[in-house]
């Protein structure tokens, strides 16, 4: 264990450097528009600074040229000793570790310390620029921010790589030894979290003032661990999140929080204006994440809130009387909303923490930039102005409570009109729609949310009437029939009685009574005739207009149509994806606004998923395109394609994705136990479990492949098959049966053909646990093929895909999401594609649902061997049940994959053919890499910057 020699006179020296590197940060400016190198400058407000700076910078940089006539500068490009330096005095002075020794993972916190007060320091020039400028700025809101590690990611985009690499060596420690300790960041579960994360990477990069806010989870979501009971064959620990020993990363700000309402009630003031009173009280609280760009000094914040109470709220009678229960019940209620991500919400205690974790984003958000856009106002705030200065994006449906609560800060607290709050919110707010399946798409309790929220249910009314309103006005009243069906699928309130101003339209139409879903009711008419006339009623009965319940059906809130209605932009994220929006999931709405309809196909960031995480390939990129700029300019890659016969390149090219696969057998080794073959191909499927994902239809083929090889001689398994590592990982989420019932099948076939002697190296079948963006990071660069495989339609847009297109990795799939575009950009030739086609889905489950589906005979085959014992003795009746049958819940094949399977299994004997041939093999990955060129999460965030948001980079000087 490397030890550091702390004394007085080491201490002294370190806390000059600290003082000398941070006095570089502030008096300095860049030698180049785009550099990360920093100076000294010699004309410093105060003497006795300016030589401190230039006294330290003479010691530890002797190679640095330095000048010193009043107003030049010093350069001072942090070298490894410098920053060696500034590791040392943060094991010293802000130790997280007792001090006798200096271990990786104090290593760890001490290096991420140094990084932190670089990325503080612009982070504090970005921030100060912004607010001088009062430049337009972008929010975006999101439950999930699937950050990963943060160090090597930090130090890359600083330039310091080699740096911190050489100056932890003289520590006595590897870099990627040190970062290896730092545990993945809690903040998100699958692609919607990672895509949060990717676009804050290219928003900084790319100088655009934006944010982003989450939630600061103290524990995030589960770690799984594989076992052999249950039906999930797993079982969930807490994920222990990043900031359980201290997140180096983060900055507290308590002097930035919030108060936050539940329960209560509303009452109005003697001027009209409503008062949400009483009910429950928590405070949010702000911690920052610096998130700096590459080559740029722009560093953007991500803002995670934390729930607490105040002091007073311990009840200290309660706590010497012994129940101690009730004496932390109001701290414990305030800090469990951020306790986990997606708390189970089966329970009515589920759903109501869930919403609570919904609004406590959206309000203590639109508070924060509410108060931002004050501040840098100038008296008296014009809110006209607002939408051109804030604009929020709500990433899925989560963050929908954004538009009733910016609706409630602008007319309770600031005094705006309805009319006004109204056209305001519509203004600001957008929403990226992320999935088509009607489970996601989010319905909340009416009566919960009255509840929780008793304020907000009167806006989402008022937004409701003018919805109607809006929809009368552009189709009339003449056929009720197409209007009462519009109001149906487009209301934000589904079961719920109309307002009266929208009956009152109604019963005044001639055609009311000819309608199903409106009531014609006569009522005993007891105005006096004079009455009558003056009201123009007729004096023997009248028509009350009702739109007709279902008593058995609960009354909820749609918050995907509140979206819809209350924002100016809804994008879909890939081309396909963005069609089915338009043309099913949300027609009516394009019908009416098809201005608000865009795509957006989603990217990832070139840093992290092949720069930092792949520096084999990238080195080979860069020295086969001639030039670095990739890494900010991916249209670069398209050089590539020139080259993919070059034999020099495809030699080079092999040779770098063995040594990756020779990491994951590594890899592999220490987290399962199992040692694979690192010639064999490697097949890879990780991805949220899910059926519509299919991970089932990739354990069925490769279970037939088993079964095909236990019935030949070894030399026939040699000649038909290539061998192959197929690699599943990924978490379904806790209430999920069904998807737990897969972990289980996978790791059974895992168990019984890994140790099949018979077999040996011909087939492997692994699940890693617990899969994560590190886990990602070692997987993606080793993986040959990679399974994209869900059912066509129902997939959004997926970003693995483009991950593992990055790195070489060629992809079998069906035409859904980003695959469609993916395919086109690599080549026909280079996409391995199979299965139904999105618009035939729907008429395949009709034909099942008539009992007209006629499975191949391999499914069957298939499916009698599983039940045949072959992999344990579970039960797995339920499992392949799913497959069987024409109807009901959880039967009849929805996601059809016995319709795919014929399909599945001649393109992956297409797969094996084109594997045995390697240069045409290695031709296909190069095209591969070439033809993501268009998935960048740079070219996305460019296209939200000018399209929905209407922002522009501001460069620093």
């Amino acid at each position: 264990m490397a030890t550091l020699p702390f004394s007085a006179t080491s201490a002294h020296s370190n806390l000059a450097t600290h003082s000398k590197f941070i006095s570089s940060f502030i008096y300095s400016n860049p030698i180049r528009r785009n550099s990360r190198w920093f100076f000294i400058s010699t004309s410093c407000s105060s003497r006795a600074r300016r030589q401190l700076c230039l006294k330290s910078a003479a010691t530890d940089q002797k190679d640095a040229a330095t000048q010193t006539q009043e107003g030049s500068l010093v350069t001072f490009p942090p070298d490894s000793a410098s920053v060696a330096s500034i590791i040392k005095y943060h094991a010293e002075f802000t130790p997280s570790f007792s001090i006798e020794s200096f271990g990786l993972p104090k290593a760890f916190y001490a290096t991420a310390e140094s990084v932190r007060d670089m990325l503080m320091m612009n982070w504090n020039e970005t921030y100060e620029y912004y607010e001088k400028l009062n430049v337009k700025q972008a929010y975006y809101l999101s439950m999930e921010f699937l950050q990963g590690r943060a160090l090597l990611n930090a130090v890359g985009n600083l330039e310091l790589s080699g740096a911190y690499a050489e100056a932890l060596k003289k520590l006595g420690h590897n870099l990627e030894d040190v970062a290896r300790q730092e545990p993945d960041a809690a903040l998100g579960n699958g692609g919607l979290g990672r895509l949060a994360s990717c676009f804050l990477d290219s928003l900084a990069t790319q100088n655009y003032p934006a944010w982003g806010y989450g939630l600061r989870y103290k524990y995030g979501l589960f770690k799984q661990h594989i076992t052999k009971d249950g039906p999930g064959g797993s079982c969930r620990k807490l994920a222990g999140g990043s900031h359980m020993m201290g997140n180096p990363w983060e900055i507290p700000r308590n002097d930035v929080s919030y108060p936050v309402k539940f329960y209560g009630e509303v009452v109005s003031g003697p001027d009209g204006n409503k008062q949400w009173i009483g009910g429950e009280n928590v405070t949010a609280v702000a911690y920052d994440v610096p998130i700096p760009g590459y080559k740029t000094k722009t560093t953007v914040n991500l803002r995670l809130w934390s729930t607490k109470v105040a002091p007073e709220e311990f009840d200290l009678h309660a706590f010497n009387t012994g129940d101690h229960a009730k004496a932390y019940a109001a701290i414990k209620n305030a800090e469990k909303i951020c306790y986990i991500l997606y708390p189970g919400d089966e329970s009515v205690e589920g759903k109501s923490l869930r919403l609570k974790q919904q609004y406590t984003l959206c309000s203590a958000s639109l508070q924060d930039i509410i108060a931002r856009f004050e501040r840098r106002s100038r008296e008296p705030v014009k809110w006209e102005e607002f939408p051109e200065k804030v604009a929020v994006q709500m990433n899925d449906t989560h963050p929908t409570l954004c538009i009733p609560e910016l609706i409630r800060i602008l007319m309770d607290a600031k005094g705006l009109s309805w009319k006004e709050a109204w056209d305001i919110t519509r203004r600001t707010v957008a929403y990226t729609n992320h999935t088509v399946l009607p489970e996601a798409l989010e319905k909340w309790s009416l009566q919960l949310i009255q509840e929780l929220l008793p304020r907000h249910v009167e806006i989402i009314k008022l937004i409701d009437e003018e919805l109607i309103h809006i929809i009368i006005a552009e189709y009339g009243t003449e056929d009720l029939d197409d209007l009462v069906q519009k109001l149906r699928e487009m209301r934000i309130l589904d079961n719920i009685e109309l307002p009266d101003s929208v009956l009152e339209i109604l019963s005044k139409s001639e055609e009311s009574s000819v309608v199903d879903y409106i009531e014609e009711v006569d009522i005993e008419a007891k105005a006096t005739d004079e009455e009558a006339q003056s009201e123009g009623l007729d004096t023997e009965k009248k028509k009350e207009v009702t739109f007709e319940l279902d008593p058995k059906l609960p009354k909820m809130v749609r918050m995907a149509n509140l979206c819809v209605a209350g924002g100016h932009a809804v994008n879909g994220v890939a081309e396909i994806h963005s069609e089915i929006v338009k043309n099913e999931v949300f027609n009516d709405f394009y019908k009416l606004w098809p201005e608000k309809f865009q795509n957006k196909t989603n990217g990832v960031t070139p840093r992290r998923w092949i720069r930092f995480c792949n520096p084999d390939l990238s080195k080979i990129i860069t020295k086969w395109t001639g030039t670095e700029d990739w890494v900010k300019d991916t249209e670069i890659l398209v050089t590539l394609g020139k080259f993919a016969d070059n034999e020099d390149l495809q030699s080079e090219w092999r040779e770098a994705k063995r040594r990756n696969k020779i990491k994951v057998a590594s890899f592999l080794k220490e987290k399962t136990g199992y040692l694979v073959n690192p010639d064999a191909m490697f097949d890879v499927q990780v991805k949220r479990i899910h059926e519509y994902k299919r991970q089932l239809l990739n354990i069925l083929g490769i279970v037939y492949r088993y079964k095909k090889m236990k019935e030949m001689s070894p030399d026939e398994r040699k000649a038909k098959f290539v061998p192959r590592v197929c690699i599943f990982g990924g978490k379904a989420f806790a209430t999920y049966v069904q998807a737990k019932r897969i972990v289980k099948f996978i790791t059974d076939v895992g168990a019984t053909v890994n140790h099949d002697q018979e077999i040996g190296d011909l087939l492997k079948v692994v699940f890693v646990p617990d899969y994560n963006v590190s886990v990602a990071e070692v997987l993606i660069p080793g993986s040959e093929l990679s399974q994209h495989i869900s059912t066509a339609g129902m997939e959004a847009s997926g970003t693995s895909n483009m991950k593992f297109a990055m790195n070489g990795c060629i992809q079998i799939g069906t035409l859904d999401g980003a695959n469609v575009e993916i395919r086109q950009e690599v080549g026909e030739d280079n996409f391995f594609l199979f299965g139904a086609h999105a618009h035939e889905i729907a008429g395949l489950r009709n034909e099942r649902a008539q009992g007209k589906f006629v499975a191949d005979p391999r499914f069957e085959e298939v499916k009698a061997y599983v039940r045949g014992g072959v992999f344990g003795p579970y039960n797995y009746d339920e499992l392949m049940g799913s497959l069987e049958g024409n109807e009901g819940y959880g039967r009849a094949d929805y996601f059809l994959v016995g319709k795919d399977f014929p399909s599945y299994l001649e393109c992956q004997d297409k797969v094996d053919e084109a594997y045995r041939d390697q240069k045409r093999w290695t031709k296909m990955s190069i095209l591969n890499t070439a033809g993501s060129c268009k998935f960048s999460s740079d070219r996305t965030i460019h296209e939200y910057a000018r399209d929905i948001w209407r922002i522009e980079p501001v460069v620093l000087p």
